[in-house]
């Protein structure tokens, strides 16, 4: 059996004013062409569908579309889960007409599928709360899946029972997983994980995130679950949230995480962006495979002392989105910027450290209400307590009480 897996879509997602749209757009159309070419049989789209709880209508249309061209009318299965920019109720709110298409939701980590059975061979064998069992068309061999999608500390306290502390957290989920795992994981099919969380080998460095990520590093503020967590009947756990593609573990099984099709801040630059080819076969451990994606804009950043050097390396960058620091002994003329922006259209131009003689006026910031939630409260509240950041009590605190509202 042959598994594509991508994740963190964010579709509707800016890059301060850029839309990026119409890249997504090329990409997913690409992600399409390596899911034929490749001949998968299943697709896994593990969390952050969307940027935000209720997206643009371009980018709901894209979705739907991508999603229908994937499952190729039925004969291919695409299980996608929610992530923690995603409303849940959104994700499942399709969840019948999705079905006919061979396209499964998941919002909750206690969501359940109900069976169903197509024309093209594809059906529900078995199922419960974070749990899924698919009969392929093509594939002798059923697909079972744990299923867990974002889950912050207030849906587990609902869903699962959990508690306050961050060993009980881990506990909780590795206690769920294994109960599934011994109740339906045999050698006589194939056993994977979908997940959208925080994890990581336990005694290794933490892994990096995303700028627009650090809010909700973990579930629900709480610590990262460790890859020993996870079940020994796994072949392959396919993970979402961190943007960057990176392999956690070899144990119990490959532990990966796609990352992004695009780099969406520039704190992922000169990044490259792949989906992963998993071939599994019964009782082994899966042989997973990168698949580099060509068609996003890349996001480079580059510093410059002198203009006539930024504006050469800059028309050099076509296919590109450019974070640009001059880092000059003047602040730059209205000449230089028109020459600078002429080079390049996508261009962000950051005043570098010698600039100290800027106009007060021309250092106020306009708020972007775009940003994360959590990184406006951040800069509120670091803006009336003379720039001091919110202490990390008050942040969760903050992040408890928008997941009780949002859940409510």
């Amino acid at each position: 059996m042959k598994l594509l897996h991508t994740s963190d879509w964010h579709l509707g997602k800016h890059l301060e004013t850029i839309s990026r749209i119409e890249e997504q757009q090329d990409v997913l159309n690409e992600i399409i062409d390596i899911a034929e070419k490749e001949e998968v049989d299943a697709v896994l789209v593990t969390g952050d569908l969307f940027d935000t709880f209720n997206p643009s209508v371009e980018a709901i249309d894209l979705f739907y579309k991508t999603l229908k061209c994937l499952a190729d009318n039925g004969r291919r299965p695409v299980v996608a889960i929610a992530g923690n920019h995603d409303s849940p109720d959104r994700i499942e709110a399709p969840d019948p007409l999705a079905k006919e298409c061979g396209i499964i939701f998941a919002g909750y980590p206690n969501s359940k599928i109900q069976p169903f059975d197509l024309k093209t061979g594809l059906s529900v064998i078995n199922s419960e709360e974070g749990f899924l069992e698919l009969k392929l068309p093509h594939c002798d061999d059923p697909l079972r899946i744990l299923l867990t999608p974002y889950a912050n500390e207030y849906r587990l306290k609902t869903y699962l029972g959990q508690e306050n502390s961050e060993e009980e957290l881990r506990q909780v989920l590795q206690e769920n997983w294994q109960r599934l795992a011994d109740k339906y994981l045999d050698e006589k099919g194939i056993n994977i994980l979908a997940a959208h969380l925080f994890l990581m080998k336990e005694g290794t460095e933490q892994p990096e995130e995303p700028e627009d990520e650090k809010p909700v590093l973990h579930l629900g503020g709480a610590q990262a679950i460790y890859s020993r967590n996870l079940p020994g009947q796994l072949q392959y756990a396919a993970l979402g949230h961190l943007h960057r593609k990176q392999f956690i573990d070899t144990a119990p099984c490959p532990v990966v995480y796609c990352g992004s099709p695009l780099a969406y801040s520039f704190g992922e630059a000169n990044q490259d962006k792949y989906v992963m080819i998993a071939d599994i076969q019964p009782g082994k451990e899966a042989q997973v495979r990168e698949v580099e994606l060509q068609k996003a804009k890349k996001l480079l950043r580059r510093k410059f002392d002198k203009v006539d050097q930024a504006c050469e390396w800059l028309s050099q960058c076509d296919h590109s989105i450019v974070e640009l620091t001059m880092e000059t002994d003047h602040y730059l003329t209205p000449d230089e910027k028109k020459r600078l922006y002429a080079a390049h259209p996508g261009l962000f131009i950051i005043p570098g450290i010698n600039n100290q003689d800027q106009p007060a006026e021309d250092k106020k910031e306009d708020i972007d209400l775009t940003r994360n939630i959590d990184l406006l409260f951040s800069d509120y509240f670091a803006s009336k307590n003379a720039g001091q950041q919110p202490a990390e009590e008050i942040m969760e605190i903050f992040k408890e009480i928008i997941a009780q509202e949002v859940e409510e």
